[in-house]
C-alpha cells in the first residue's frame, strides 16, 4: 500500500523533519489527571501533520504517549499487547534492558530526573516556535481545559537551535532518506553495498520493512472501532491498523560535561590544542565543522546531491581504521556497511560469498549490515552552547546536554540495537573491553580508546572520563492522527 497525500495528513511531522524552520522548542512530560478530561483535549489537539509542513509553519506540536498514558486514558489490556514488548515494558523496565543499553552506575534508573518510578510520564508533548513565540504557545497549550486533564510532571527545556552539539560539533548531519514510493525490493543488488535509503516500514508502522515484512502493531477487528476512524490493516485488510502511520519515540535526557570533555582531551594531547582537537575529532569520528574523516567520494544511494560532501563516504577504503578508527563514535552510529563485503560485485561473487567459497578478510562480517538498525533523530540540545576555547576556559561546571528524540518502528532491532551493541557494547567490529568513547559509561575496564597506527600497534588513549550521563527517559507511541482520534473516544 503505497504512502499517499491522505496518509501525509494522518502522519505526525516529526517523521518528516525536527521542525528547523522553529528555533525553540520545549518538550512537556504530563501525567493524566482526569481520563474524560484529557481525552476531550486530546480530540481537539492541534498536531501539526506532514502534510500542515507544504506551508510554512509559525507553531507546531506533535505528541507521543507512553504505556501508562495509553492505559490511563482507558486501552483495553487486549489491544496494549500488540504493541512491542520493550514499549510495554518500558525504558527503564527491567535491570537486564538498562545493562544493556548503558543505563548502569551513575547513568541508572534510580538516578534520572525523571522516567523511572513515580516520575514516569503519561504523555509527552513536543512544541516548538517561532523566536519569542514559545512562551505565548506553550500558554495556549496549558490553558484550559488541558489543566483538567493533565498535571505537568517535568518541562524540558531547549537551547535556541543552532548546528552545533554541547560539545561543539555541526550535528545532525546525516539521515536516512525514507523511500516514500516503496521501490526497492529487501535483497536487492543495491543493497550488497550501503545505501542510505531505507524502507519506510523501518520508520512508520504499517509499511514493509527492509525484509519486506510488516512490523507487528495494534490490529483491531472492525467492531472495535465502530466509528471507523482507522484504516483497513495493508497486510489483514478485515482488521484497523491501531499502528499505521505511527512510530515508536525514544526520549533520553543526556546531560554532557562540555567542560571535562574538552579538559580530558586536551590533558591526553599533552597540553597541545591543535592535537586536543585532533583527538577529540577522532573521538567523535567527524571534523568539528560536521564534516567526515574520510574524502568524500561519488554520490551514494539515498544521499542527494547536494549532501555528498557530508555523506557521499563509507568506511570500505578505511579497512584498517587510519582515517577514522574503529570505535569513533559516528562509525559505531553508523558503519556505513552493506549486506556483503566491500569489493563485492555480480551475482556470481554474491554467491560465491554465500557459499563460502571466498577467502574472508578478518573484519569482513564483524558488523551486522546497517540498513536494518537505522533511526531517525529528533533531538534538540539544551543548555550553555560553548566553543571548545570557552570549555576549556570555564570556571564552573557548563550545563548542557541533548534531548535525545529518534523515531524507529521496531525499538529492539533498531534503537537498542545501536545503542546497545554498537555504541554501549564492549566489541564493536574486532574492538574488546571498549565501549563507545563519547556516550558510554565508564567502568574501570572499558574507559580506553584505540587509535590504529599504520606501521605499530593501536595507540590505546586510556583513562577517558565519563563525558555523557543519563538524566531520564522513555519509550512511546507516536501515533497517527487517526490513532489519536480513536485513543480520544
Amino acid at each position: 500500500m503505497p504512502f499517499t497525500r491522505a496518509d501525509a495528513a494522518d502522519t505526525q511531522g516529526l517523521v518528516r523533519g525536527g521542525y528547523g524552520s522553529l528555533p525553540e522548542a520545549c518538550f512537556l512530560l504530563l501525567r493524566i489527571a482526569d481520563r474524560a478530561a484529557a481525552r476531550a483535549w486530546l480530540a481537539t489537539a492541534p498536531v501539526t501533520s506532514m502534510a500542515d509542513l507544504d506551508a510554512p509553519q509559525t507553531r507546531a506540536l506533535n505528541l507521543a504517549l507512553t504505556r501508562e498514558g495509553l492505559a490511563a486514558l482507558g486501552v483495553a489490556e487486549p489491544v496494549l499487547a500488540g504493541f512491542s514488548a520493550p514499549f510495554l515494558s518500558g525504558i527503564a523496565g527491567d535491570g537486564g534492558r538498562s545493562r544493556r543499553l548503558g543505563d548502569i552506575g551513575t547513568n541508572a534508573p534510580e538516578h534520572w530526573d525523571w522516567g523511572a518510578g513515580a516520575r514516569k510520564p503519561d504523555v509527552v508533548l513536543l512544541a516548538y516556535a517561532s523566536a519569542d513565540d514559545l512562551e505565548a504557545w506553550c500558554a495556549d497549550l496549558t490553558a484550559s481545559p488541558f489543566a483538567a486533564g493533565f498535571t505537568v510532571l517535568e518541562r524540558l527545556p531547549t537551547a535556541m537551535l543552532d548546528q552545533r552539539e554541547p560539545f561543539g560539533f555541526v550535528d545532525g548531519v546525516s539521515q536516512p532518506t525514507l523511500d516514500w514510493h516503496s521501490t526497492p525490493d529487501p535483497g536487492e543488488a543495491a543493497h550488497v553495498g550501503y545505501s542510505n535509503r531505507i524502507a519506510l516500514g523501518e520508520m512508520l508502522l504499517g509499511y514493509p520493512n527492509e525484509y519486506g515484512l510488516y512490523t507487528e502493531r495494534p490490529l483491531l477487528p472492525p467492531e472495535q472501532d465502530p466509528g471507523a476512524l482507522l484504516p483497513s490493516a495493508a497486510d489483514q485488510p478485515a482488521l484497523r491498523d491501531l499502528g499505521r502511520n505511527g512510530s515508536y519515540l525514544v526520549l533520553r535526557q543526556l546531560q554532557q560535561n562540555v567542560d571535562g570533555f574538552w579538559r580530558c582531551v586536551h590533558a591526553r594531547a599533552g597540553g597541545d590544542a591543535a592535537a586536543g582537537i585532533a583527538l577529540a575529532e577522532n573521538i567523535v569520528g567527524r571534523r568539528l565543522s560536521g564534516a567526515p574523516l574520510l574524502p568524500a567520494g561519488a554520490r551514494l544511494p539515498g544521499v542527494a546531491a547536494d549532501d555528498v560532501a557530508q555523506n557521499g563516504f563509507t568506511y570500505d577504503g578505511d579497512a584498517d581504521g587510519l582515517a577514522c578508527p574503529f570505535g569513533a563514535h559516528a562509525r559505531r552510529a553508523n558503519p556505513r556497511n552493506g549486506d556483503m563485503p566491500a569489493g563485492t560485485t555480480g551475482a556470481l561473487a554474491r554467491l560465491l560469498r554465500n557459499l563460502g567459497l571466498v577467502r574472508q578478510e578478518l573484519r569482513d562480517d564483524l558488523i551486522a549490515s546497517s540498513r536494518f538498525h537505522r533511526v531517525l533523530r529528533r533531538g534538540r540540545d539544551y543548555g550553555a552552547q560553548l566553543t571548545p576555547e570557552q570549555a576549556l576556559a570555564a570556571d564552573a561546571p557548563v550545563q548542557a546536554g541533548l534531548h535525545f528524540i529518534c523515531l524507529n518502528a521496531n525499538i529492539a532491532r533498531q534503537f537498542e540495537f545501536v545503542q546497545g551493541a554498537w555504541l554501549a557494547g564492549r566489541a564493536f567490529n574486532g574492538l574488546t573491553d571498549e565501549r563507545d568513547p563519547l556516550t558510554a559509561p565508564r567502568d574501570g575496564s572499558t574507559d580506553g580508546f584505540s587509535l590504529p597506527q599504520a606501521d605499530a600497534a593501536a595507540r590505546r588513549v586510556a583513562d577517558l572520563a565519563q563525558f555523557v550521563t543519563t538524566r531520564g527517559g522513555a519509550y512511546c507511541f507516536l501515533p497517527g492522527l487517526a490513532a489519536l482520534r480513536w485513543l480520544a473516544r
